[in-house]
């Protein structure tokens, strides 16, 4: 019996050992199980090397009305933002003092002729007198002065009264061409003064048509930046308004801003930019061919971006992950500056699930 009994627990002690050795094979086999992904290959396509700035809107025709006489403003015939023609009256300065020299000159005027026209006969009366021998030389000499003092006593009178006619013009400000009108700082009553430090602003005048688009390019740039450079203008959102390129580029760098100025002419349309307006302005330097992948397949992890690369291993198809540098976005994809090679087929979904070594089946794409 003893013996019977040693042999049964010897058969327990095998069974035993073959169920513990069978547990583990299992458990390798479903970690070996690969997670069905998408792919796609890695390419090489045109990606711009740009930088981006604030650009400045500006119109080649803008105008900041300033007094060029001093008075009370009595009138103000229109409001910001209407639309005005050139020449239409917009203000008028308390114009009764001048309007008072203005006859004065003009009666000095009628005065200086009465005269004028007197010596005229005058001179032309002791002319004949003195020709017949009636008059001495010494009395027709005197009537020719008197007739040229008096002659230049009347033209003298007639520039003075048209300068303050000319100057009566004044005290009616009127737009200096088509366009927009800005701020009205001003109200009826105030005393407006070109002798004021600073001098009293009316309003402006601004003709968005013939826009342009101020950048500031760093100093550092300086080598780069070229008449022709492309340019691509977009609002504050990142929506493309307009490509245009570079027309202009000063000689000088400006001290304060420590850059260089260029301009970009822009053509959009009016109620989409106005003068002094501030968007966004991307210079594009050169068009280089980069690898580029796209969006879902990049992940971030501690501030470094990665991908995985579907990859062969020992016969089978593992996801590798490969850190990148990201260049500009063209379109839905990602230009790579580094970590990838053109042919290489990156992961583009489940990337959440997926760890470095996974084994995963690649489903085309």
């Amino acid at each position: 019996m003893k013996r019977i009994y040693e042999m049964g627990c010897f058969v327990l002690l095998g069974l035993a050992m073959v169920g513990c050795e069978k547990k583990p094979a299992a458990s390798g086999a479903a970690g070996m199980q690969a997670m069905p992904v998408q792919t796609a290959a890695v390419t090489l396509e045109p990606v711009a090397q740009s930088s981006e700035y604030v650009a400045t809107i500006k119109s080649r025709r803008s105008a900041t009305l300033l007094p060029q006489v001093s008075g009370v403003l009595t009138q103000i015939r229109v409001h910001s933002g209407e639309a005005v023609k050139a020449g239409q009256l917009l203000m008028e300065i308390d114009p009764r003092q001048q309007m008072a020299t203005v006859s004065s000159a003009r009666a000095t005027e009628r005065q200086k002729k009465a005269v004028y026209d007197y010596n005229v006969v005058e001179v032309e009366r002791q002319r004949k007198l003195f020709e017949a021998g009636v008059t001495s030389r010494d009395t027709y000499d005197q009537a020719r002065q008197s007739h040229d003092n008096s002659k230049a006593d009347y033209e003298s009178a007639v520039a003075l009264r048209k300068t303050q006619e000319e100057q009566l013009a004044y005290y009616s400000i009127r737009a200096p061409f088509g366009g927009v009108v800005g701020d009205i700082p001003v109200h009826v009553g105030d005393f407006a003064s070109p002798m004021n430090s600073p001098a009293t602003v009316l309003t402006t005048v601004d003709e968005n048509r013939e826009l342009e688009a101020y950048i500031y390019v760093p100093t550092e740039r300086a080598g780069q930046v070229r008449r022709g450079l492309a340019v691509e203008l977009m609002d504050n959102s990142g929506k493309l308004l307009e490509k245009t390129q570079i027309d202009f580029l000063s000689p000088q760098v400006d001290p304060t801003l420590q850059g260089i100025l260029v301009k970009a002419p822009v053509q959009t349309k009016l109620e989409v930019l106005r003068n002094a307006q501030m968007i966004k302005a991307r210079v594009i330097w050169s068009i280089t061919p980069m690898a580029v992948v796209p969006v879902l397949a990049v992940t971030r992890q501690g501030g470094q971006s990665f991908v995985f690369v579907a990859q062969t291993q020992d016969g089978h198809v593992v996801a590798h992950q490969s850190a990148v540098t990201l260049g500009d976005t063209v379109g839905n994809n990602y230009s790579i500056s580094s970590g990838l090679n053109v042919g290489d087929r990156v992961i583009v979904s489940a990337t959440q699930f997926l760890v470095n070594g996974m084994p995963v089946v690649p489903m085309g794409g």
